[in-house]
């Protein structure tokens, strides 16, 4: 809301010292993201805004000891949901390690719930400490091939648009850039319906005169970027470059050597996904911004990557809230820290209050009931009646998104088509689970290392379907059971049994439950399946397996219809030599 006339003239008075401040931070190097420089003085707080510099009068003092004072840290592109964390939950999380504010792309909830989901996310973090700004979701569906739980036209982008004026800042990630550079019609009228408020990209790999058009379409942002010379012809093209660093991606490494005084304004540092066992162990914006200055970044250089950088990109600098600085004006968001290199976060403040150790966030929305709209899963659907004797397999390496396009033979017993643990071939499902319709993809994977058992997860990117791969028919058929009867989440079964699973009963994708909690327990299943399950080559075989289902990233996906070929964008069969 814009400041009263009252408001305004109070203000001016505390910041002039006619009337006492709040707070009065005393002993402090500020780090000053605005100016570039750390300069030692006192700091005023009233009213959850900074006043002004120096020797104030005021009802509270906190000695800074000497410590580096920082301003709150943000967060320009995240999906909350892949932190398996409820808004509120995730909210406190970071809070403790100094983050005061996030834009989030609700993306995820989106493809389940549509634009009930967004508004679930929009109001059950409304309020709290840390600001949460969110991005309209543009790829709902992602892709033709595959079926999401819902669909957000142009109509909706405007219309939630105009309901959380101050909440949804713009577009979220345009995925989709085949159908911006085709000019795809609803394409382009979801580029439209944003006109003039912050349009994120997502382009990898795209380069030349398609690089120019999609940028000329709208998209300003990108975090997709993996190379120098990719982030810089970005760069150039006028984007501003989101250096992503989160749970599975890690960009920070190799992009830091292009970071410069006179570029850095134009990039920020941001988590895309984070899980919440990674929150916990490592932290969240504060991590960032240690590697980065681990990676040859100035301390305040890599501070303003993770604060005003992204608070003036996204326009949250100005404005009745203005975020990312300590200066008059802008929201009291900070924190302490010994030395800038550890930086290890202490003394959280936000809006001018204190963030307490037991403190809760309490959010008043009902979460929403269970998505698991699906029929009992027949004992004979996983069965692959062999239809020739050599098959198309999904290959996975560690640390890739990106599969490869296998030709195998098949292992056939009593004419159907098996998974082959002695190849580490497992078989693979994709079951519908938003509109009942019975629809289940099949077909296999190699290099997952499941060689007993199965797994099964309702986070599977971008329409969060029911993926499962097993060993076993019997056992996979028990694990979308149970992952039916939980709600969703995460899932696995050896012999017929469910030796662990990680209900995610928010849209089968989050908890309710505080991060520590959450964490614990997958940690618990992922040590379970890596003792009983087989010789998985990656820390969380739950995190590549929601990837393989993405048919956005080439070269072989599973959607609940079919195998998709990243080549062509479109479904293909299982066998190469179908009689």
């Amino acid at each position: 809301m814009p400041l009263s006339r009252e408001t305004l003239t109070r203000r001016i008075r505390l910041a002039r010292g006619i009337e006492p401040a709040d707070l009065l931070i005393t002993g402090a190097r500020v780090v000053n993201v605005i100016s570039g420089e750390i300069h030692a003085t006192d700091v005023a707080v009233a009213d959850g805004v900074f006043l002004g510099f120096g020797n104030y009068e005021a009802r509270r003092t906190l000695n800074a000891e000497g410590r580096y004072l920082c301003p709150g840290l943000i967060d320009g592109h995240i999906h909350i949901e892949s932190s398996l964390l409820s808004p509120p939950r995730f909210a406190r999380a970071v809070a403790a390690r100094g983050t005061s504010a996030v834009v989030a792309d609700p993306h995820e909830i989106a493809n389940v719930l549509g634009a009930d989901g967004v508004r679930y996310m929009a109001d059950s973090s409304a309020g709290l400490p840390v600001a949460v700004y969110f991005m309209m979701p543009s790829c709902v569906p992602a892709t033709h091939l595959e079926h999401s739980g819902a669909t957000i036209g142009p109509d909706d982008i405007r219309a939630l648009l105009a309901e959380y004026p101050d909440r949804i800042l713009g577009l979220a990630e345009m995925m989709n850039f085949p159908g911006v550079l085709n000019c795809d019609p609803d394409v382009l009228d979801k580029l439209l319906a944003s006109q003039g408020r912050p349009i994120d990209g997502h382009a990898p790999l795209v380069t030349g005169r398609d690089l120019a058009a999609y940028v000329m379409a709208g998209p300003h942002s990108d975090h997709e970027s993996t190379t120098p010379e990719e982030a810089l012809e970005k760069l150039r093209l006028g984007m501003h470059v989101m250096i992503r660093e989160g749970t599975t991606e890690h960009n920070l490494e190799d992009l830091a050597p292009i970071v410069t005084s006179e570029n850095s304004r134009e990039m920020s540092l941001v988590s895309d996904d984070q899980l919440a066992p990674d929150l916990l162990d490592h932290g969240h914006m504060d991590h960032k911004v240690r590697l980065a200055v681990g990676r040859g970044i100035p301390p305040v250089r890599a501070i303003q990557m993770a604060s005003l950088n992204t608070a003036r990109h996204f326009g949250l600098d100005r404005g009745p809230v203005r975020h990312g600085a300590i200066a008059p004006g802008f929201r009291a968001d900070f924190f302490l820290v010994d030395d800038l290199a550890e930086f290890r976060v202490a003394d959280v403040h936000l809006g001018g209050h204190p963030l307490s150790p037991d403190q809760d966030f309490i959010s008043g929305t009902t979460d929403p009931g269970n998505t698991m709209n699906m029929e009992p899963v027949e004992d004979t659907a996983f069965r692959i009646p062999a239809q020739g004797e050599t098959m198309r397999v999904i290959g996975v390496e560690p640390g890739q998104l990106v599969t490869s396009h296998l030709t195998m033979p098949a292992t056939i017993r009593n004419g159907l088509a098996e998974a082959d643990p002695d190849r580490d071939i497992a078989k693979l499902a994709v079951l519908e689970r938003h509109n009942d319709t019975g629809n289940i993809g099949l077909g296999f994977v190699q290099g997952l290392g499941l060689k007993r058992g199965a797994i099964a997860s309702t986070v599977a990117h971008d329409s969060h379907n029911l993926i499962i791969a097993g060993a076993s028919d019997a056992d996979m058929l028990e694990a979308a059971n149970r992952a039916m009867a939980t709600g969703g989440g995460f899932c696995a079964v050896l012999d017929r049994k469910v030796i662990s699973c990680l209900p995610l009963p928010i849209a089968g994708l989050m908890s309710n439950r505080p991060m520590e909690e959450v964490a614990r327990d997958l940690d618990s299943l992922l040590r379970k399946i890596h003792a009983e399950l087989g010789d998985f080559p990656f820390p969380n075989p739950f995190a590549m397996l929601s990837f393989l289902a993405l048919p956005v990233i080439p070269e072989l996906k599973l959607t609940d219809l079919g195998l998709v070929d990243g080549r062509t964008f479109e479904i293909t069969s299982l066998w190469t030599d179908a009689k």
